[in-house]
């Protein structure tokens, strides 16, 4: 092989071929726009900026300057004919291109059937990326360049080069057919695919100094190439010439055919010609005489001495094999450094370079490539300490692997290694790093043509030493209020991948958590786990690494419940009993699951909660008998949350925690029961309100103002901007009772009055005055509305707390645990007060499920921090036990309990979780 030879060019006016030139950007005018999409808001009569193009080529070739782009915009067809009169200057053309695309292989900018491109005593003018068809037309022009481009005229010539233009260059074109006459000098076609359809595919007629070099020409009728006239001193050179003749031509078809006007100081050689069976031609008519092959031309012509004829155009072209490959003249006049496809000129290493002195080009309009697309890397150590030697293998999809090079980045800010591996197709690198890093390796794959492919691997360097088990541990909470995800509570990330020192790959994992649970992994890797109940574990890491050195580690992880906001949602039904034909019955084998982390139709809350609030309610107990209700998945606690007598009916709001499967449990201590849950709102890391616990403030007292509320009425109440309560407060937590009921009942709180939901917040019974506490969304004007829907009934509201943007603290939920038990210290007696400690010291606020049971007169109960008030917390009756959700106050991680003056009381306090400043 011999190195690439240096492209020569006809005239000074070829050094435009591949781009558009231009002055400095000091005197380059901008650039003009044309569109005729619809959305470009385009005008002929404004001035063809970006933002306001012209709507037809027409109108910007009438104002284009010396210097100037035309950049046109393709996609809907041009219905145009266009004529370009104006001129540009010696190195600053006039150019009008497609815009973005620049050629054949991109988008083409269309002109319609029957309109015709015409240049027409212009110079100085670059046509680049068009799709004419209704063809070309040079007329009385200099220094004019049609590239890239693709130019029809039915069966017509359809690039027309006349009266008298100079230095016309039509280069990487498809066309079909070209003439030159009428006095045109100097013309080039180069790199072009163009058919002649029943005309020669190029023909020149008085077109003194033509040049026809790389291009692959379809002759009809007439030839392939055709110079007659005063055609002289033209050159021939580097071309694929196929007939099209199908017998029907009356004088049979020639492959070049030169008049006796035209020889000249014309040349020829390193031409093609296919000679086909079935398409005969005459390979040569020079000065009127007719040659059979390229040795007899030779001979007596002294042309064409390295041309070649073959009887086959299967073989011929960009395919292995080709004899056109590397076989053409590189020197020759108009040879162009890029092909039709605009791929560079290539040496394929497999063939001897037969060109001129040694050198290479293919012949025709395109160029035989490498195909070089891809290449693949194997790092032999991905993973290795400072000091070891790292080995880089690569192998690309090269058809010339001869000529392969490969360049290898170690990503350590060291030179690349270049390596070249003489008849194998692929590359071998070795480096040693000595520092650690996590570095990324790229190799670059580069074939005798300068095109490149690259691919990279990341590697990672460690530090020497032994393998040294390690992990950090930390809560892993949700981001967002996602109805689909799932992040359950007491979520814990094990970071084994960044604490570990592993000089080498751990090809061994294998945790325990501590919980009878464990995890084995072929790899290291940070792994998640949810425990089901909160506590410390003693969590064990145990590895194996690529060399057999084992380590592990124990640490004591911590799971539990994460400081939540509050996200007060549209109350729901979640389960009625009743209308599902299912009551609950007791026993250990009768839990009911209640899936309140899942998403359900029509209500999308979060599956990252972490705590549910619900009201809960049992009717129709066959016997005496209470309810708990926990986190799935955990030990059933001793707690209760709903104390019912048979035959009755109770409520009482509930907050729990969520279960790892999203999902409560709920168990009927004895006999049998229907269950009615709403869904009432919700609490989780990172979203909703902070809340800020108050001393219990009376907002409302019918029986004070305003009298009962009957039977299907509704009662509006301020809670926000009054006792304490910010007026832009979200939502409140109210103690709500009832007194005076004449008939059994239910009572719903809810924020919008013209939104009554279908659940309740409490069942009130002629005889009986009941508490529960709800949790409101504020309504319009900071209200609440609640309705009554039976009888007549006096309502009390009690505020405890709001939920807003400048809440004091975030609730965190607990597995209800029984904080306090009279009935094992002796009953409260009338005005005595008795003290709950066991909450955290730092708490502000605390949500108890309170239980008065054996009481032996009416009375009441009041819950508090540090201030008493005459607010009640939950109403005592005698032979009943009553309990009720209580959101309160602590002072140093206690609270108070008061008992009324009405009759001695056994008191439960269970702890359902506990607010505190985040």
């Amino acid at each position: 092989m011999r190195p690439t030879r240096a492209t020569v060019l006809l005239t000074a006016g070829l050094v435009t071929l591949l781009g558009v030139p231009g002055a400095s950007a000091a005197e380059t005018p901008a650039s003009l726009y044309v569109s005729n999409l619809p959305d470009a808001h385009c005008s002929d009569a404004g001035s063809g900026t970006q933002i306001a193009p012209f709507c037809t080529i027409s109108a910007a070739a009438k104002v284009v300057r010396p210097g100037q782009t035309v950049r046109i915009k393709p996609g809907k067809t041009y219905d145009e004919a266009v004529t370009i009169d104006r001129s540009g200057e010696p190195g600053r053309p006039i150019a009008f291109v497609a815009e973005p695309g620049t050629g054949l292989g991109e988008s083409l900018v269309q002109l319609n059937y029957g309109r015709l491109l015409t240049v027409n005593g212009a110079s100085h003018v670059v046509l680049r990326g068009l799709f004419a068809q209704g063809g070309v037309q040079i007329s009385r022009s200099v220094d004019v360049e049609l590239d890239r481009s693709r130019v029809m005229r039915g069966r017509l010539d359809s690039v027309l080069v006349t009266d008298g233009s100079a230095d016309v260059r039509i280069t990487r074109s498809r066309l079909t057919g070209a003439r030159i006459e009428g006095g045109s000098q100097r013309t080039v076609l180069g790199r072009n695919m163009i058919g002649g359809g029943a005309r020669p595919a190029v023909a020149a007629v008085d077109a003194p100094g033509t040049v026809i070099t790389n291009n692959s020409l379809y002759g009809g009728c007439g030839g392939s190439l055709s110079l007659g006239g005063g055609s002289t001193g033209s050159a021939l050179f580097n071309n694929l010439l196929h007939s099209e003749y199908n017998g029907t031509c009356a004088d049979g078809s020639n492959g070049i055919a030169v008049s006796a006007s035209a020889v000249s100081g014309t040349r020829a050689d390193y031409n093609l010609t296919t000679d086909l069976p079935t398409h005969p031609v005459t390979p040569y008519r020079w000065s009127g005489t007719a040659y059979k092959d390229p040795a007899a031309f030779a001979a007596a012509t002294g042309q064409g001495a390295h041309d070649i004829l073959t009887p086959s155009a299967e073989n011929v072209g960009t395919m292995d094999g080709s004899p056109t490959i590397d076989s053409g003249d590189p020197t020759a006049p108009g040879v162009l450094p890029s092909d039709l496809e605009g791929d560079p000129t290539a040496d394929d290493p497999r063939v001897p370079n037969t060109g001129r002195d040694g050198g290479y080009v293919d012949r025709g309009a395109q160029e035989s490539q490498d195909g070089l697309s891809q290449v693949w890397m194997n790092l032999d150590q991905t993973h290795a300490p400072v000091g070891t030697t790292v080995q880089v293998q690569a192998v690309s999809d090269s058809r010339w692997p001869t000529a392969m090079s490969y360049r290898v980045d170690f990503g350590d800010g060291t030179a690349p290694v270049v390596t070249r591996q003489g008849n194998a197709a692929h590359g071998l690198a070795e480096h040693v790093y000595t520092s650690p890093c996590d570095c990324v390796v790229k190799v670059t794959a580069v074939n005798g043509a300068g095109q490149e492919v690259s691919t990279e691997q990341p590697a990672k360097v460690t530090a020497a030493g032994p393998l040294t088990a390690d992990f950090t541990s930390k809560p892993v909470l949700p981001t967002a209020d996602d109805p689909i995800g799932h992040i359950a509570p007491l979520t814990v990330h094990i970071g084994a991948l960044d604490a570990t020192a592993a000089p080498w790959p751990v090809e061994s994992m294998e945790v325990d958590f501590g919980d009878g649970t464990s995890d084995a992994r072929d790899h290291l890797l940070n792994l998640q786990h949810t425990y089901s109940t909160p506590g410390e574990y003693q969590v064990k890491l145990s590895l194996r690494d690529s060399k057999g050195a084992r380590s592990s580690v124990t640490k004591t992880v911590r799971a539990d419940y994460a400081p939540s906001g509050y996200v007060a949602t549209e109350p729901f039904r979640l389960l009625d009993s009743r209308t599902t034909g299912r009551p609950l019955r007791s026993g250990a084998a009768n839990p009911v699951a209640l899936p309140v982390g899942n998403w359900l139709p029509g209500h999308a809350f979060s599956g990252g909660m972490a705590a549910a609030v619900l009201n809960v309610t049992v009717t129709g107990a066959t016997e005496d008998t209470h309810l708990t209700v926990w986190p799935s998945g955990q030990p059933r606690p001793t707690t209760s949350n709903v104390n019912v007598r048979a035959g009755g009916t109770s409520s009482n709001t509930v907050t729990v925690p969520v279960g790892a499967d999203r999902q409560m449990a709920v168990q009927l201590n004895a006999g049998q029961a229907e269950l009615i849950v709403d869904f009432v709102g919700y609490y989780q890391p990172g979203i909703g309100q902070r809340f800020s616990p108050i001393t219990p403030t009376r907002l409302a007292d019918t029986r004070a103002a305003g009298g009962a509320v009957a039977g299907g009425q509704t009662r509006t109440v301020k809670v926000a901007g009054v006792g304490g309560i910010p007026a832009d407060a979200t939502a409140v937590a109210l103690n709500l009772t009832s007194t005076g009921t004449t008939a059994n009942t239910h009572v719903i709180a809810y924020p919008d009055p013209a939104k009554r939901p279908t659940t309740s917040n409490l069942n009130p019974e002629p005889g009986k005055d009941k508490s529960n506490q709800a949790i409101v969304p504020v309504g319009p004007n900071g209200t609440v509305t609640l309705y009554n829907n039976a009888g007549s009934i006096h309502l009390v509201l009690d505020a405890v707390g709001y939920y807003g943007k400048d809440g004091k603290a975030l609730f965190t939920p607990a597995v209800p645990k029984r904080l306090a038990d009279t009935r094992t210290t002796g009953k409260l007696a009338p005005g005595a007060t008795t003290t709950v400690a066991g909450l955290p010291a730092g708490a502000l606020g605390a949500v108890l499920n309170v239980t008065a049971t054996e009481t032996t007169a009416p009375g009441f109960l009041t819950v508090y921090g540090t201030t008493r008030t005459d607010a009640s917390s939950l109403n005592t009756l005698p032979g009943l036990t009553v309990p009720n959700h209580v959101t309160t106050p602590v002072a140093s991680g206690r609270v108070n309990v008061f008992n009324s003056w009405g009759g001695s009381n056994h008191v439960i306090t269970d702890l359902l979780g506990y607010f505190t400043q985040g």
